[in-house]
């Protein structure tokens, strides 16, 4: 059984999200970089809130670990899908996977993203300015127009992106990460 950022188990973190009268229940939501950190937290979240839910992230196995550990504590159907957003043209399919596990997504979460460490400003290579720009900024562009175009034409859905404080306040640290914020 695995635990939350703050120790918590799935269970006891299902326990203190769950809502009264379960609001998001017949929704469905997606959220990328779900397996763990706030991403999980979110997925705990929408699952206790009553919404099924496709936790997706680069390692396949820790989505669909949570997947069933969120299933059993919720009953709500929860869905593990390995992707990686920067892959433009993967995320139709992954949209694709995801609708027919669980339906038609209703609510798109954002949450992926890269903030790598590096030795220098000067020291940032194209190859990772690339990559972060590809994970942070390109994916959730990429997913936005994919299940916009979708939900649009049901009648509408609701989008988050997650960001950071970098966007605002970079340093040296982060300004690669700051500016695809």
């Amino acid at each position: 059984m695995s635990t939350t950022a703050t120790g918590s188990t799935v269970t006891e973190a299902v326990a203190r999200a769950r809502t009264a009268g379960a609001p998001l229940t017949g929704r469905r939501a997606l959220v990328t970089g779900g397996s763990r950190g706030l991403g999980r937290e979110i997925a705990i979240a929408f699952a206790a809130a009553g919404a099924d839910v496709a936790i997706v992230s680069r390692k396949k196995d820790a989505c669909t670990g949570l997947a069933a550990e969120l299933a059993e504590a919720t009953g709500r159907r929860v869905t593990g899908h390995g992707a990686h957003v920067g892959e433009w043209d993967r995320l139709d399919g992954l949209l694709d996977e995801v609708e027919d596990g669980l339906g038609p997504v209703d609510v798109l979460v954002n949450n992926a993203g890269i903030a790598p460490v590096y030795p220098s400003l000067h020291g940032v290579t194209e190859e990772l300015f690339d990559k972060i720009v590809s994970v942070n900024l390109k994916g959730p562009f990429r997913m936005m127009a994919v299940a916009g175009r979708r939900m649009a034409a049901r009648g509408g859905g609701a989008m988050l992106n997650i960001s950071s404080m970098a966007s605002g306040r970079p340093t040296a640290g982060d300004l690669p990460y700051a500016a695809a914020q």
